[in-house]
């Protein structure tokens, strides 16, 4: 690979001028954690110093795109993280590509050929399960990648960013418990996704806390959704004496346990408090306005596009490579003291 000064420059040029070895400078171009600070610094200058860039890597005039890449995109969720990435993207002087592959294979291996055809920055893959399987490919083709919201742990060298998820499960249930609240119910997301489990924990753990037992005929699974919100909600209150209060896994299903408690003429927060997760812009307008625990979408998504063109470039971003903003709760009028 050439230099700005025309000569040819390789990692083993690096390495030997920066005294390391050539697996140590392969680590810093691929953004990984387990290199000392000052040796990734004095690999970084020689790199900036000699105009290196990675083999295969494509100019920013070739390319000019990150891609962001969703299981789904029929969620305000995912609007809010778009927001976000977009954001920074265009601070970056780059435009992006959104894509949704629903959990399906075919649909991955589509994106990818698509990826090959038209070359990218790096991408940007939000909870979703593609993660783990487009990772070698996209080493293979030099695209630096980084994950919000990971579905499981940590995979290998990707980068992730998420939220204090089981902070926030611990402060919505402590919140009620504080109202008088013992008799809780909870509606989780899917369990396969690491953010869901998380906040079931916190809830879990508040309540144990408390000195209150753990009734698994109060916790229901859902999917995230609307229509999973109203259907746990009413698995709730078919379970004989119904909960006072209830910790909901995201913005959207809190909306659909609404619904559940207004077609059994229950009101909120009068007969049932109930608490959401995510913070959407809807949140505030609903009625009564939802208490929620609000984690910062659209800051994940900036903060994702950010390290994912600085790894392009070859720098190292400044934010840890396991990375989790914290959440805050939002009180809002669908919480009250518990009824007599």
């Amino acid at each position: 690979m050439n230099g700005s000064d025309g000569r040819r420059v390789t990692i083993s040029t690096i390495a030997r001028e920066a005294g390391v070895s050539i697996p140590t400078v392969s680590r810093v171009l691929n953004g990984r954690s387990d290199v000392a600070p000052g040796t990734r610094e004095r690999v970084d200058e020689l790199l900036r110093r000699h105009g290196y860039r990675r083999r295969g890597a494509p100019a920013r005039s070739e390319a000019g795109l990150i891609d962001l890449v969703f299981n789904d995109l029929d969620s305000p969720w995912a609007v809010e993280i778009i927001r976000g990435a977009e954001m920074a993207a265009q601070e970056g002087g780059v435009g992006t590509v959104v894509s949704a592959v629903h959990g399906d294979a075919t649909a991955t291996q589509q994106w990818l050929r698509n990826l090959r055809g038209r070359t990218s920055d790096g991408v940007v893959v939000v909870n979703s399960e593609v993660a783990g399987g487009i990772q070698v490919e996209l080493q293979r083709l030099d695209v630096p990648l980084v994950v919000v919201d990971p579905t499981g742990g940590a995979e290998g060298d990707v980068r992730t960013i998420g939220a204090t998820n089981w902070a926030g499960g611990m402060a919505a249930t402590t919140h009620l418990l504080s109202l008088g609240h013992e008799r809780l119910g909870c509606v989780a997301g899917p369990a396969r996704l690491m953010c869901s489990r998380a906040r079931l924990d916190g809830f879990r753990a508040a309540l144990e806390r408390a000195g209150l037992d753990w009734d698994e005929d109060l916790v229901q699974q859902g999917d995230f959704s609307h229509e999973s919100g109203f259907s746990c909600g009413q698995a709730l209150l078919a379970a004989g004496r119904h909960p006072t209060g209830i910790v909901v896994g995201s913005d959207q299903m809190a909306f659909g346990v609404y619904e559940a408690l207004r077609r059994r003429g229950l009101q909120v927060p009068d007969d049932v408090s109930v608490v959401g997760f995510d913070d959407l812009p809807q949140a505030q307008w609903a009625s009564p306005p939802l208490t929620t625990v609000r984690q910062p979408l659209s800051e994940m998504g900036a903060i994702a596009a950010r390290s994912v063109l600085a790894l392009a470039r070859g720098a190292q971003p400044d934010v840890p490579a396991r990375m989790e903003l914290s959440t805050e709760l939002v009180v809002r009028d669908s919480t009250a003291p518990a009824p007599n």
